[in-house]
């Protein structure tokens, strides 16, 4: 099963040095299986405020590896539904965090993220979290 993997944990993969999180442990196994799934706004953000132009071109050449999945308007209209539902809830988020909640649903993939808005979502979505192999 493919997996969407969130900013989060590209952004550490590809900026920290020294130990690694298990969230950072696990996309370098789904990385080496094959199971990644990038999506465009991932792919932006990991690539938004990057200063050096250098640096830049080196991401983006590792990101290659990685082609997108296209979205529809579908994800567009679930995304804006989960949007709505979350707000009528008292759950914020960003709408780049509703696009990857869209996409999991109607992928049937689970997201890896370190951030804890997704455990909030998931406690109204029909979203599925990658477990680590570890935890």
């Amino acid at each position: 099963m493919r997996v969407i993997v969130d900013t989060d944990v590209w952004s550490e993969a590809f900026r920290k040095e020294g130990p690694k999180s298990e969230c950072v442990i696990e996309l370098q196994h789904l990385i080496q299986e094959g199971r990644i799934q990038m999506i465009g706004i991932i792919r932006m953000e990991i690539l938004s405020g990057i200063r050096s132009e250098k640096m830049f071109q080196v991401l983006r050449e590792r990101l290659e590896a990685f082609p997108d999945r296209a979205l529809d308007a579908e994800v567009f209209e679930t995304a804006a539904q989960f949007l709505n539902l979350c707000r009528s809830k008292g759950i914020q988020g960003s709408n780049n965090d509703f696009i990857i909640c869209a996409c999991s649903m109607l992928w049937r993939m689970p997201i890896l993220s370190k951030d804890k808005d997704f455990l909030s979502y998931r406690s109204v979505l029909p979203i599925e979290l990658a477990r680590l192999r570890n935890g």
